[in-house]
């Protein structure tokens, strides 16, 4: 594969102008970008509706866990299939500051310490912003209630009024959608219901990270267990795992994650429980395991004394059996859905971690006695390749015409800011002009390590880097006992006041290797001041 140095030297030439830190860039040939994230990845308020007055509810630090369990916690109506909250005077709505995208960027703007712990989509709007797309012209955001189910009508009907206005604000060009995690399953959702409005508005839709199958390691244990949002000594300040247990059992969303009883798992997702058998008086401990069709059972003895006090009352809050329904209805749905011929999907999923998939309670010490107990148990996980919390196996089953899907070595939320993900969809958004990287066609160039080191002194200021990346073809046989191929070039500047800036890099291409091709780039700046 032939690199051609001047084709080297426009990218070097782009690098010395993005040193510069040049006014924000603006380019107007950028086709809208709208950012709909998964569950958990909208800030929510609580507005008293008696008057008017609002407060954020998630995510937030001072009272926290009791706001959340005053105005969130709630309970689901079979007859509207909507999750309400228990606070009759509570209305939960999501902020639209900056077009949609205040609610997904930072969910707490107010935490100073730890604060990267709850951004979502902020490092992807900082990039994208350097692309060229701009707020309120290219650059959009979709927050939800993350509580309801995935085809409530009044969350449809948010979002195909957020798909017109985007194509208007836009000035007519239709839409690049990119999802998050089970926002991938909304989007689906949409598109399978309202399938003309989705061609009409929508170009591409890329779902990263997206639990298309379900995620069944985390979900069987959240709904036993609850979840942390955020690990480490930070989520010592947000929702407690038993606050957001109480929260999830009432949710369709949560329902509609849980493992697809129709596919065909390469790896069966189980629950397993170590218990104590009597058989003749004589006692025996042994490993019972039940796939996905047959763990309603036990969810439904596990929780069926399950309940909390609000406000001096206590509310039954067993494992909801009409929310498994309308959950089942909405898998249906999804099992039906197809991407219009004038749109094109892509789909990015996380890979390289230890992924929960099989949950198992108890152990030959310590038997489970009593189904009620599981909620206090602590799980342990048999785990299978994927992104932390999705398993890749569900994350590429899409079951859609895909033009691409791309494996991305990542965590569940971290992958929204791995540098792999911007240039694959940098590309894909046609916000590039790198004649080194093709995702779909013929070949991949994977961004594998990157550095960069400025030091200013005097005047001068030197700035070196090195980028590696692999290129990984089907097209080239490998290429043993070839010497690596190095090339060198250097580029200068002189700018206003004397100023001047030199550059130069070195390039080494190495042979092709088990379907792989190594290339090392490695070079320095120095700018010098009048």
């Amino acid at each position: 594969m032939a690199i051609l140095l001047e084709e080297i030297l426009q990218s070097l030439e782009l690098w010395l102008k993005l040193i510069k830190k040049p006014q924000q860039y603006v380019d107007p040939n950028l086709d809208p970008v709208l950012l709909v994230p998964g569950i958990a990845g909208s800030i929510l308020k609580a507005v008293d509706d008696e008057n008017g007055l609002e407060e954020r509810v998630w995510v937030r630090i001072l009272s926290a866990d009791y706001k959340f369990r005053t105005k969130l916690w709630s309970c689901f109506n079979p007859n509207t299939g909507k999750t309400v909250s228990l606070d009759p005077k509570t209305s939960v709505v999501v902020p639209e500051e900056r077009f949609g995208l205040h609610a997904i960027d930072i969910l707490d703007p107010d935490l100073v310490i730890g604060r990267d712990c709850v951004y979502y989509f902020h490092d992807m709007i900082v990039e994208m912003i350097k692309w060229g797309f701009q707020e309120g012209k290219t650059l959009f955001g979709f927050g939800y209630d993350f509580r309801q189910s995935n085809r409530l009508q009044e969350t449809l009907d948010s979002l195909a009024t957020k798909l017109e206005s985007v194509y208007k604000a836009s000035g007519g060009k239709k839409i690049n959608v990119i999802s998050h995690s089970m926002g991938g399953l909304l989007v689906k959702c949409f598109m399978c219901l309202h399938s003309d409005v989705f061609e009409k508005y929508v170009k591409n839709w890329i779902a990263i990270a997206a639990p298309f199958q379900g995620a069944p390691g985390y979900i069987m244990s959240a709904l036993l267990n609850g979840v942390s949002f955020v690990d480490g000594w930070e989520q010592n300040f947000f929702i407690s795992k038993w606050s957001m247990h109480q929260l999830l059992i009432e949710c369709p969303s949560i329902y509609e994650l849980m493992a697809s009883v129709d596919f065909h798992w390469e790896h069966i997702p189980l629950l397993e429980i170590w218990r104590e058998k009597l058989d003749d008086g004589n006692s025996s401990i042994i490993l019972e395991s039940y796939p996905p069709v047959e763990t309603v059972g036990i969810f439904k003895e596990a929780l069926s004394s399950n309940k909390v006090n609000y406000e001096g009352s206590d509310i039954a809050l067993p494992f909801n059996l009409d929310i498994l329904k309308w959950a089942n209805e909405t898998r249906e749905i999804l099992s039906r859905a197809k991407v219009p011929s004038q749109v094109k999907f892509y789909n990015i999923y996380g890979t390289n971690l230890e992924t929960p998939h099989t949950v198992s309670y108890g152990s030959k010490e310590t038997p489970v006695t009593d189904l009620q107990q599981l909620p206090f148990f602590q799980p342990k996980y048999i785990c299978v390749n994927g992104d932390g919390t999705v398993p890749a196996e569900s994350a590429k089953a899409d079951g859609l015409n895909a033009e691409a899907r791309v494996a991305v070595p990542g965590e569940h939320r971290g992958i929204l800011c791995d540098h792999h993900v911007f240039r694959i969809v940098k590309h894909w958004l046609k916000a590039d002009h790198d004649p080194y990287y093709n995702p779909v066609n013929d070949y991949v160039i994977i961004p594998t390590e990157f550095e960069i080191e400025r030091h200013k002194e005097k005047g001068l200021e030197v700035t070196s880097f090195k980028e590696e990346w692999e290129i990984i073809s089907g097209d080239l046989d490998d290429q043993c006992g070839i010497k690596p191929s190095v090339s060198s070039i250097s580029v200068s500047h002189e700018g206003a006041n004397s100023s001047q800036e030199e550059a130069c890099a070195t390039v080494v291409v190495h042979p092709q290797n088990q379907g792989k091709q190594h290339v090392e780039l490695n070079g320095v700046s120095v700018s010098v001041d009048a």
